[in-house]
């Protein structure tokens, strides 16, 4: 949980492209974990209303079984 005392590792930028130019609009912060295996993300944008987001890096069980959930069931076509 982030306190006041806390300062954030990194800002949340929200950037559009305009022609040649970008618009980078400061959307929140994030606090990185302890670990430096993910982030809390506090972001005042969207309808979000400043609520946290924490993503974290899976681990090897983690991620193989993602792996076979998110691979096609026929590979070879119809």
């Amino acid at each position: 949980m982030t306190t006041p005392s806390n300062k954030p590792t990194h800002r949340a930028y929200a950037v559009t492209k305009r022609g040649e130019k970008s618009r980078w609009q400061e959307i929140g912060a994030a606090w990185a974990h302890k670990d430096n295996k993910g982030f809390n993300l506090k972001l005042d944008y969207l309808p979000l209303n400043g609520a946290e987001l924490v993503l974290r890096v899976p681990d090897a069980a983690e991620a193989a079984t993602a792996d076979e959930a998110t691979a096609p069931a026929n590979e070879g076509g119809f």
